[in-house]
């Protein structure tokens, strides 16, 4: 791969990780099969609801996660897609080097 390719590959990723509170929701979808919109609001601290939302649309939108609707019908759930699963290892590599230099 070229310094080109591997800049390119870089940016795509960024272009899903890259903000301030896209990892620190996808975390939680890591250890749930599926996380309503309140669980995440409630875990994520000083993340406004039309933020939250708004990153939500994203990662639906790229395709990393889905919204399904829960069994109550009056909840929606959100749960990662086949392409969200396979950011995993990426997250906890993520997780690894903070906790050994943060």
């Amino acid at each position: 791969m070229t310094a080109t390719e591997t800049i390119g590959c870089v940016k795509a990723a960024t272009k899903i990780l890259g903000d301030k509170w896209t990892p620190q929701l996808l975390r939680f979808f890591v250890n749930e099969e599926s996380v309503r919109f309140c669980q995440i609001q409630d875990l994520v601290e000083g993340i406004n609801p039309r933020t939250l939302s708004a990153r939500l649309d994203a990662l639906e939108a790229e395709g990393i996660i889905e919204k399904v609707t829960a069994p109550e019908k009056s909840r929606c759930e959100y749960r990662l897609t086949k392409k969200g699963k396979e950011l995993t290892p990426i997250l906890r590599d993520m997780q690894n080097w903070s906790e050994q230099y943060a």
